[in-house]
């Protein structure tokens, strides 16, 4: 479980969050949405533990850890996945030489062969539209942006992660992509016993990942908790519910 106690950060010694309290739990999922600008990336950041997000108060706590100090690459070894909003593409990254290096951080008692890691990724990459040659080139080098999102998938399937936030997940896809991406991590949820944190303006990806917990913010303060049925009323009404 991720809990996160009163947390407020700041940027640039600007209060962003004011205490923001909420808890991810083992095979639920959670998903914030609010207008633009109300905290809802600012809380992916702190989650991941972007340096230029500063706790000013509060507390992140992981399986009974306080996290809340702790620098991105240890909160990653404990199981924490962040998939971007926006994937930056890096040059001379080479996609299949990542993923192996990721599928061994994140597997270090298994004993798959370079061999078998190529079959399985040949598996998922089917299971998930990914043309084969995207395979041989740079990461994100040039990938339009419904094929970032899927290599991000991807590198969830690899890394073996216990929580996993997704930020805007649903942006730069078509329908059928959509589909096909959240089928992959619903099954995901079930398989691993994933804690999931969506982050989305749009409730159509919540039509495939139904949330066990909706909150909405509101100029970086939680306006309301509620379960699925608070999706429904965000159609209507809008956020000024």
């Amino acid at each position: 479980m991720i809990k996160l106690q009163n947390i407020s950060v700041s940027v640039n010694q600007k209060e962003i969050l004011t205490n923001i309290s909420f808890n991810l739990n083992p095979g639920q999922i959670t998903t914030l949405m609010g207008p633009n600008g109300s905290g809802k990336s600012s809380i992916a950041n702190t989650l991941a533990g972007n340096p230029n997000y500063q706790l000013t108060s509060g507390k992140i706590i992981l399986d009974n850890q306080d996290i809340s100090l702790t620098p991105p690459n240890i909160r990653s070894g404990l199981g924490l996945f962040l998939a971007s909003q926006s994937p930056v593409a890096i040059p001379g990254l080479n996609v299949k030489n990542f993923l192996w290096q990721l599928y061994k951080k994140h597997h270090p008692q298994n004993s798959t062969t370079l061999s078998e890691f190529r079959s399985l990724l040949d598996q998922e990459s089917t299971n998930l539209d990914i043309k084969k040659e995207l395979l041989d080139r740079s990461l994100n080098d040039g990938f339009s942006g419904g094929e970032k999102k899927k290599l991000e998938v991807l590198q969830i399937l690899f890394s073996n992660p216990k929580y996993l936030i997704l930020d805007e997940i649903d942006s730069g896809l078509d329908v059928d992509a959509l589909k096909l991406i959240s089928l992959r991590i619903k099954k995901l949820v079930t398989q691993l016993n994933l804690s999931v944190l969506i982050i989305t303006h749009f409730a159509k990806i919540l039509d495939y990942l139904k949330p066990n917990q909706v909150i909405i913010l509101e100029k970086g303060q939680i306006k309301k908790i509620g379960d699925d049925k608070l999706v429904n009323q965000v159609e209507t009404l809008g956020f000024s519910l």
